[in-house]
């Protein structure tokens, strides 16, 4: 019977465990923490967003592009949700694409997963923290390594499988946090704290236009945070990583035009020339934000509306569509829920997951250069990866 260690009991390292057991391969996996799935459980806001109906290459950043394909196409949507649906664990799909347990709890997944690798009879090892494998390789007829990134540090997240694939000759590209708050040195962000709009972001890199994402926007007391803002992070962070000069334009309004809302200051400041200029924008958004716009622009919030002119109206309307910041840093790699980089793809057979420095030695999951969207795609390849791992495996 062969026998394989797993390093690593989160997503890819559990489900790599499970198929390899399937099989009939004897199993030992050693976790670091106390318990695994750990990400898991804190993934979604508790709810996990298991995977997404819709997978492609696009959804992933790498050096290596094309690296993600092979394993997509192998194990994509359909195959993931008739194994979930034999454990007992349907799927609850979005109309976006996104997939939660249906029992819209992460702690499901962790359970079930985890119960069903000990059935198989994997071997479990806890609080085992390992500092190399190379003595792995002589008592194992193959070694995964499933360890994950630097994100999340507070959950155990740390550079061990980079580690050891540098053990092996392995290429590391630079890890950055991704899915990741962005940190503001701006005293009226920070004075917004709390205050959330739903918004429109564009991330410029060297003052050129990247991209832009529609989503909520969260002010806090370090910078900005909200899925509008983790849906520029990976390319925000990597921009960051190589001394780019990084800023975002905030739209708070984005159902409005700049016109629209200049021409509706003025209306409303004509009929009701009692009200103040504050009572205006609190019409348009949370007050905490319209105070700090005014004072931004060193505007009285209790201007009166009979002394607002069109300029005015102008120039608070341009604020509001177009607020821009500069980018000092991510908020690190322990709030990020992932991070791009680590081992180099080019280095490792996309159709095994096995190195092609170290016959029988595996990499699976977010220790790979791989790093996915928002919206259940790291996962994906967590499982993706994890399966190709265990076809080959056992083949």
């Amino acid at each position: 019977m062969k026998s394989v260690a797993v390093i690593g009991g989160g997503a890819s390292g559990l489900f790599c465990a499970i198929l390899l057991a399937q099989k009939d391969i004897k199993v030992t996996l050693f976790e670091q923490n106390a318990k695994v799935a750990k990400k898991i459980l804190v993934s979604g806001n508790g709810r996990c967003n298991i995977t997404n109906r819709n997978l492609s290459k696009e959804d992933y950043f790498s050096q290596n592009p094309d690296f993600v394909a092979f394993a997509l196409k192998e194990f994509g949507f359909t195959a993931f949700e008739k194994f979930v649906n034999s454990i007992g664990l349907p799927l609850d799909v979005k109309e976006d694409g996104r997939a939660y347990p249906l029992s819209n709890e992460a702690k499901s997944v962790a359970k079930l997963f985890e119960e069903y690798a000990k059935n198989l009879g994997v071997n479990f090892h806890y609080n085992a923290h390992i500092n190399s494998i190379k003595d792995f390789m002589k008592k194992y007829d193959g070694v995964v390594v499933a360890t994950g990134s630097r994100a999340a540090s507070h959950l155990g997240g740390n550079s061990d499988g980079e580690e050891f694939a540098k053990e092996f000759g392995h290429t590391i590209i630079p890890a950055y946090p991704s899915l990741v708050q962005l940190e503001i040195d701006a005293k009226v962000v920070h004075k917004m704290a709390g205050a959330k709009v739903d918004g429109e972001v564009t991330l410029f890199i060297n003052h050129q236009k990247e991209l832009t994402t529609k989503g909520d926007i969260l002010f806090t007391n370090y910078g900005l945070s909200g899925f509008a803002i983790l849906d520029i992070s990976q390319a925000a962070s990597k921009a960051l990583l190589e001394f780019n000069h990084v800023s975002v334009s905030l739209n708070l309004l984005p159902r409005l035009t700049q016109q629209q809302i200049a021409a509706h200051i003025n209306a409303v400041a004509k009929r009701m020339p009692a009200f103040t200029l504050l009572n205006i924008l609190v019409g348009l958004l949370p007050i905490k934000i319209a105070t700090n716009v005014l004072e931004y622009l060193d505007l009285s919030p209790q201007t009166q509306c009979s002394e607002v002119n069109t300029k005015t109206a102008k120039k608070i309307a341009n604020c509001i569509g177009n607020w821009r910041f500069e980018v000092e840093e991510t908020h690190g790699f322990r709030h990020a829920e992932v991070s791009g980089g680590g081992i180099d793809t080019q280095e490792i057979n996309p159709k095994s997951m096995e190195s092609l420095k170290q016959k029988n030695l595996y990499f699976v999951g977010e220790v790979l250069d791989v790093v996915g969207r928002r919206g259940g795609y790291n996962f994906a390849f967590a499982w993706a990866s994890a399966f190709v791992c265990a076809k080959s495996v056992t083949s």
